[in-house]
């Protein structure tokens, strides 16, 4: 199968052979959708405690996360077979149209299941879309262009949670859910929008006849890490960090809070500190990445995480933990986008769904796990010594990135045109997939 879309342009072109214009309505797209999401989440998480408590907001989450994580593995498979452009249009304007739908009922009806069946769909159609999204930017950008790309799409995924949520909780507490509903239906008509440029031009990849069927090719993701050793390390590096920060952020920092007896107050200044470090080192690297190597970017990084993370669990105050707590969200800001990058960069240019597809699992799939697993060794080991312990999984990530690096790039993807090149014009050897050169 071969791609007729446009693809990454080569890195010796400079920063002006790169379509900011695009690019920047892709960042400014996402940050829109983003907001209005965010916001939904809160609104429909605190109706669904006023209707059924815990118990409630426990079957609206499995609705939204479960059908998402299975969706990723045929997202994938999707977008490399019809193309990004048909998948993120038809994808986003039944999102629109459920969510204006979701408007509708909400503000006749108060019970449950609408909710429930909305988050359902709504994850389904996230899931089918990622991937395609995933493979946006390195169509437009490659090497250190890409790097700041990644970093300035990472930035915008920090801004979100932390405007989106108390617009959420504003929304819900001046109006009601149908008025959050239709708020997420603005963002994403306005998403829709900026994909309707940002995709202008792209066309849908050539179909073998006799090829595999679909079901078959949403294994690929998978088959990708066991042929390319590159893929393989990064999608190790990339899971063991989500693996080892997803329980100490979500459950083990109230609880060594509440131990401790600092109050609730040192949880969210924790959790702010960190944001604001992602933040700020995210925005660096939109500026600045393509200056920094990514050895430093990738391995430095990924080790001062799994120091970081360590060292949080054994601070003595609530004022040391939130100044090592924003240096890791320092360190996170430009580690993200580092690793997708160098996924990206490594993987095929016609299965970029698949192997994105699989990327998203290492972070959306692991979280849930992460969160049963340490919190039975908790029981066990305590909260402190089960902290430690994912600290020590997080320095699995910085040795994978770095046997990452010292793997020959494999991607053997068909590198089509890609827009104001002229056909048949091929970019410069190696330029796509150059470790040296190399966020969400």
């Amino acid at each position: 199968m071969t791609a007729t879309s446009p693809a990454p342009p080569a890195a010796d072109q400079g920063p002006a052979a790169v379509p900011w214009g695009r690019v920047g309505a892709l960042v400014g797209g996402q940050a829109a959708v983003q907001l209005g999401s965010f916001g939904l989440l809160i609104a429909m998480n605190w109706t669904a405690v006023q209707i059924g408590g815990t118990k409630a907001v426990t079957l609206l989450m499995l609705a939204a996360t479960v059908p998402r994580a299975l969706m990723l593995v045929f997202g994938g498979a999707v977008a490399d077979t019809l193309g990004p452009r048909f998948v993120l249009l038809r994808t986003t304007s039944a999102r629109a149209a459920l969510l204006v739908a979701g408007a509708v009922v909400t503000a006749t009806t108060h019970a449950l299941w609408p909710l429930v069946l909305i988050a359902l769909v709504e994850g389904m159609l996230l899931g089918l879309a990622g991937p395609a999204s995933g493979v946006l930017l390195p169509r437009f950008a490659s090497g250190d262009q890409l790097a700041r790309a990644n970093s300035a799409y990472a930035m915008v995924l920090r801004v979100a949670p932390i405007l989106g949520t108390p617009a959420g909780a504003w929304l819900i507490t001046v109006g009601e859910l149908w008025v959050a509903f239709a708020a997420a239906a603005v963002t994403g008509a306005i998403w829709l929008g900026c994909l309707l440029y940002v995709t202008h031009g792209f066309s849908r990849p050539v179909r073998q006849k006799g090829g595999p069927s679909l079901l078959r090719r949403s294994g690929d993701g998978f088959r990708l890490l066991a042929r390319h050793p590159r893929l393989r390390w990064m999608f190790i590096a990339s899971l063991c960090l989500d693996m080892a920060f997803s329980w100490p952020a979500e459950v083990a920092l109230p609880l060594l809070v509440h131990q401790r007896g600092w109050g609730v107050g040192a949880v969210a200044m924790v959790l702010a500190a960190f944001s604001v470090g992602a933040l700020a080192s995210s925005a660096l690297g939109a500026a600045f990445a393509h200056r920094i190597p990514v050895f430093v970017r990738l391995v430095v990084t990924g080790a001062g995480l799994a120091v970081g993370i360590t060292v949080m669990a054994l601070m003595a105050s609530p004022l040391s933990l939130t100044a090592v707590a924003a240096a890791v969200g320092l360190l996170s800001g430009l580690n993200g986008p580092a690793i997708v990058t160098l996924y990206q960069q490594a993987a095929p240019r016609d299965r970029m769904g698949a192997a994105m597809s699989t990327l998203s699992l290492a972070g959306i799939g692991t979280a849930p796990l992460s969160i049963a697993l340490f919190s039975s060794l908790s029981l066990v080991l305590g909260v402190q010594r089960t902290w430690l312990l994912c600290g020590a999984i997080a320095a699995v990530s910085p040795i994978a990135a770095f046997l990452a690096l010292r793997q020959r790039p494999t991607a053997d993807g068909p590198v089509p045109a890609a827009p104001g090149r002229q056909s048949g014009e091929e970019p410069a050897p190696g330029a796509a997939d150059n470790p040296v050169a190399a966020p969400a």
